[in-house]
């Protein structure tokens, strides 16, 4: 058994509080969660988790063996973090970003990145998922949407990104002389599932609904994901990408909504002597998010 894997599971369950929840924060289907944890409890002789009709809770040996269980598990990471850095070389810089940043912002922060670094390699994944990595030691840095829980971390300045509204082309908005996010009703939103970062998510949804607007979420995992989504399926979505995608005919992008649909980025480090290089992706950020504002 990979001990190291199952402990994951485990974590992932206890702080989820539900099977399906934490399966999609490790970005799994949830039998492989559910089978990891049986197993892993038979191989214990405890049981960490009591499945409930709302969910999952801890029981009095999960709560108290899950503090053990994230520290083996951040230095297991660590402990791989720092080969790889012997194997590759201490000057190539690992970073990560969430893909709502865009490919705009995620390539101008490459670009500079590439002025401090001999090397660099980068990673697309959630919120919850990156933070780990930095905390592990995995990651040097990360561009995460905020508000997210950071733990430790340090983080540097917000930097707000205005977001067009992605509507089918043919959608009565879009003919619309002043149009509003009211108008989208009965529209589902295609957008990341809360599992990627609880707190944006849920300011996200409040904003959302103070504008009169009450959706449910379509969970899509990418910019492409959404395209296919808004123009085959009658949904709407978000992007801070909308030069990009100005040229597909199936689909338009609005400026409306502009402070409920905002996207707000920083980037978060453990290392102190990151500093100055975390200053130069959120200067990257800052450039670009005025030129796209």
């Amino acid at each position: 058994m990979n001990l190291v894997r199952h402990l994951r599971f485990f974590v992932a369950v206890a702080e989820e509080g539900h099977f399906g929840d934490a399966a999609a924060r490790l970005e799994m289907t949830q039998p492989p969660v559910s089978q990891g944890l049986r197993r892993l409890e038979k191989e214990l002789g405890v049981q960490l988790i009591r499945r409930t009709s709302r969910g999952a809770e801890l029981t009095d040996a999960g709560r108290d063996l899950l503090p053990r269980a994230r520290l083996l598990i951040d230095d297991a990471a660590r402990f791989l973090g720092e080969a790889r850095h012997l194997h590759d070389g201490s000057e190539v810089l690992r970073w990560g970003a969430v893909p709502l940043a865009g490919a705009a912002a995620i390539a101008a922060v490459a670009q500079r990145l590439g002025d401090v670094s001999s090397g660099q390699e980068m990673l697309s994944a959630t919120a919850v998922s990156l933070v780990e990595q930095v905390s592990a030691g995995t990651l040097d840095l990360a561009i995460v949407d905020a508000p997210c829980v950071t733990g430790t971390l340090t983080t540097g300045p917000i930097v707000v990104f205005r977001r067009h509204v992605v509507v089918p082309a043919k959608h009565p908005v879009t003919t619309t002389v002043r149009p509003r996010l009211r108008q989208l009703a009965g529209l589902d939103l295609c957008h990341q599932s809360r599992a990627a970062n609880p707190p944006a998510h849920d300011q996200l949804i409040d904003r959302l609904r103070e504008s009169g607007l009450d959706p449910r979420i379509l969970p899509i995992s990418s910019s492409e994901h959404l395209v296919a989504a808004v123009a085959g399926s009658g949904a709407f979505g978000l992007t801070a990408d909308a030069q990009r995608l100005a040229s597909l005919d199936s689909i338009s992008c609005l400026p409306i909504g502009r402070d409920a649909t905002a996207l707000r980025l920083r980037v978060v480090y453990r290392e102190s002597a990151l500093g100055e290089v975390a200053d130069v992706a959120t200067a990257a950020l800052w450039k670009i998010s005025k030129a796209t504002g």
